[in-house]
């Protein structure tokens, strides 16, 4: 049997997964990617010296003994540099110095919850015994063949998912507005403030970080990804970057049947393969690749109804002094709320990457603060450049301003101002709406994400041979579910055809 081949759009993780292992079970894969690094939303950039990261807060997968571990070991993403584990997820922070502590602890973060409210016991010991059971959730990756060890693991996790499904179907504004003390009330509040945001996404970050599963892996987001790369070319796989792809080629055969067979990038070359694969941003995809015609009611009402995660501007700062020993990640409750990009702000927060020596030069450190906007505000300012650079500067002004009232005389150690808004995202990635993560991870889509419920079909209806991988058919998308889906398509691929899968490491 002749080697198939597969083009993969884009160098995401998604992308960067399906062609690594591709690569492992004998496709013949090339990837097309936009831009000139991989990584997608994975990535970093670098202004005089610093590194501004643009994604990896913390990842799943970084206790050896976990099953996405596995993963990261096969894609070589072996976090050679290592890990921290962070003893604090974050800290909450009262116009009157009062602080929220979210410690990555369980029992420690208990305790403090009661000290702050003995009151509101009823509502936290819950809540805390609930992480700890989800903390001891592994739920394995389909494997080659199925071991009796995984089998075991499984029926295991079920009493587990039972408990993550109860929990799915209270939000985070519905659970802590319970709370008697206002303070707590207000602080963990303003720490998860999203529409219809589950409590079980809530708890898990908290959960995956007490079994030390969580960490930062050092050299941050592009460093990651980089380290995919490597190990997909040396498996022999091929990238071509600044690769723009306008069209995905389709043609009928002689019953009508409408397949994949390639792709037409922006400048015309045309490029042709057995199997195409998007780990491209969904919308760009179905409705302009494929110019809408490969769709139904249910890929419609995706677009037309599911939430997507809000975009951001990421404020990032350049500054001489060292912030080693100060909290990793904070916000600030403001005394007065602050306008910024036409919206109300009730806090302020920031993370530095001082713990990554590698982010900035010696003694200095890098500041960033990520704050949820308005994609259709900032499109419209686009309209006028000079007013939708007025804009940018006067929202780093208003947060430098909120943060050097915390670190008195900041503004005058800030060497580097990087301002990324929707636009930039959109622009750098392709993203829908600027969005940064797909879609949004609510009471709604919890089941699709969990697998409780049917998830969101990989194929398109009427359209063989073709493929979506990544964060845009993976409801609450993130890094590890990306990689799997990569991961889970060369699985369906290899039974398809008869083989059987294996990994390497």
């Amino acid at each position: 049997m002749a080697e198939q081949s597969i083009l993969i759009i884009g160098a995401g993780i998604a992308g960067l997964s399906a062609g690594c292992y591709g690569q492992m079970n004998g496709y013949r894969t090339r990837i097309l990617e936009m831009n000139n690094l991989p990584g997608g939303l994975c990535t970093a950039w670098q202004r005089k010296g610093y590194t501004f990261d643009g994604c990896i807060h913390w990842l799943v997968g970084t206790n050896p003994k976990s099953s996405i571990n596995r993963v990261w070991k096969e894609l070589g993403a072996t976090m050679e540099r290592g890990v921290v584990e962070h003893e604090e997820f974050m800290r909450i922070e009262g116009p009157d110095g009062k602080t929220l502590i979210l410690y990555t602890n369980i029992d420690r973060l208990e305790e403090h919850l009661l000290a702050l409210s003995p009151a509101d016991a009823g509502l936290i010991r819950p809540m805390t015994a609930a992480m700890r059971r989800i903390a001891g959730l592994d739920i394995p990756l389909g494997e080659p063949e199925k071991s009796l060890k995984s089998l075991i693991q499984l029926v295991g996790a079920l009493p587990v998912l039972g408990l993550i499904r109860k929990w799915s179907a209270v939000t985070t504004r519905e659970y802590f507005s319970r709370f008697q003390d206002p303070f707590l009330r207000e602080t963990l509040q303003s720490a998860f403030d999203m529409d219809d945001y589950p409590m079980t996404v809530m708890m898990m970050p908290l959960a995956y970080m007490h079994q030390r599963n969580a960490g930062y892996p050092i050299g941050g987001s592009l460093e990651f990804s980089k380290s995919i790369e490597r190990r997909y070319l040396s498996l022999g796989g091929e990238i071509t970057y600044k690769a723009r792809v306008d069209h995905i080629l389709v043609e009928a055969d002689s019953g009508g049947t409408a397949r994949a067979m390639g792709v037409r990038l922006s400048d015309g070359v045309e490029i042709f393969a057995d199997v195409v694969v998007s780990a491209a941003d969904g919308y760009a995809t179905i409705f302009n690749m494929l110019e809408g015609k490969f769709i139904n009611d249910t890929i419609r009402g995706y677009y037309r109804d599911l939430p997507i995660f809000r975009p951001v501007v990421q404020i990032s700062l350049g500054v001489k002094r060292d912030f080693r020993g100060t909290p990793s990640l904070a916000n600030f409750i403001l005394e007065k709320p602050v306008t910024i990009a036409g919206e109300t702000r009730q806090t302020i927060g920031f993370r530095h990457l001082s713990f990554d020596p590698g982010m900035a030069p010696a003694g200095k450190s890098v500041l960033i603060s990520t704050i949820n906007s308005d994609y259709d505000y900032w499109k419209k300012l686009a309209e006028d450049r000079e007013r939708y650079e007025a804009e940018k500067q006067q929202a780093a002004i208003t947060v430098i301003n909120e943060l050097d009232q915390h670190f008195p005389g900041l503004k005058d150690d800030i060497e580097v101002v990087d301002i990324a808004t929707p636009l930039t995202t959109e622009r750098y990635t392709g993203n829908w709406r600027g969005s940064i993560e797909g879609w949004m991870v609510n009471t709604r889509t919890m089941g699709m994400m969990m697998g409780t419920e049917r998830g969101m079909k990989k194929t398109l209806p009427g359209l063989d041979n073709f493929y979506m991988v990544g964060q845009w058919v993976e409801p609450g998308g993130g890094i590890p579910p990306s990689a799997a889906s990569g991961r889970s398509l060369i699985q369906r691929l290899c039974k398809k055809d008869g083989k059987k899968f294996v990994v390497s490491i």
